[in-house]
C-alpha cells in the first residue's frame, strides 16, 4: 500500500511525464523518489475530461519498477490509446490524472457459475483471457457504471474481444485489487479514491 504522500508523488509523476513528453518529446528521468517506486508493480494511468475517458493504458502485471511503469503508462495513455486521438498539451489544463496501483492478478479458481458470488464490486478488478484474447477492467469501473458482478464479468469479456458470456464457456477470469489516487480537479490536490465493497 502506498501512503498518501506516495500516491501524490505517483499522480504528479504521471502528469509531469505527460506534459514533458507532449512539450518536448523527452521522457521523464526521475531520482529521489520513495523506495516503493523501485518495487515491481502493475499500474494503470487514466485520463478524464469532465468525467469522460480520454485515455487509459497500463501494465497489468508487475513487470517494471513502479516509477518506470508510471512513466510508460502515462505516455501511452496520452499518446497511444487507440480509442482516442493523441492528447494535445492544451488539454492538460482540463484533464484529471488518475493512477491505479495493482496487486498481482490471480486466477479465480471456482466453477464459472460461482464467479458472480465471489467477486466484490468496488474491490476487485478483472482480467478475462482466452488464447490470444485478453481484456482488463479496473476495480473502479464497476461502481462507476453501476455494474453488478454479472455485468462486470460480461463487460470484461467484451473488452477482451470475446462473447459477453465467455466467462461461462471457458475463458479464464483473474482478479486483482487496486489502490487509486486521483486529482480532485485538473492540476488539483490528490486524494485516494475508495469504493465501498459490496457483493452484488
Amino acid at each position: 500500500m502506498l501512503s498518501d504522500s506516495e500516491g501524490k508523488n505517483a499522480v504528479n509523476l504521471a502528469r509531469d511525464t505527460i506534459e514533458m513528453f507532449l512539450e518536448s518529446g523527452k521522457k521523464m528521468q526521475v531520482s529521489g523518489l520513495p523506495e516503493v517506486f523501485d518495487e515491481l508493480r502493475g499500474v494503470f494511468v487514466t485520463l478524464t475530461i469532465d468525467g469522460e475517458l480520454r485515455g487509459c493504458i497500463g501494465h497489468p502485471y508487475p513487470d517494471s519498477p513502479l516509477s518506470e511503469a508510471i512513466i510508460d503508462s502515462a505516455i501511452s495513455a496520452a499518446t497511444g490509446d487507440p480509442r482516442f486521438p493523441v492528447v494535445d498539451i492544451s488539454e492538460m489544463d482540463n484533464i484529471v490524472v488518475e493512477v491505479t496501483i495493482l496487486t498481482q492478478p490471480e486466477l479465480i479458481d471456482v466453477p464459472p457459475e460461482q464467479l458472480p458470488e465471489v467477486i466484490e464490486i468496488g474491490r476487485h478488478g478483472l482480467i478475462a483471457k482466452d488464447g490470444f484474447y485478453q481484456g482488463l477492467l479496473l476495480p473502479q469501473v464497476a461502481p462507476e457504471n453501476d455494474f453488478d458482478a454479472i455485468d462486470f464479468l460480461n463487460h470484461t469479456c467484451l473488452k477482451a474481444g470475446l462473447a459477453h458470456d465467455a466467462w461461462l464457456t471457458g475463458a479464464q477470469i483473474y482478479w486483482f485489487e487496486g489502490q487509486i489516487f486521483k486529482e480532485i480537479a485538473p492540476q488539483g490536490e490528490v486524494e485516494e479514491e475508495k469504493f465501498n465493497s459490496c457483493c452484488k
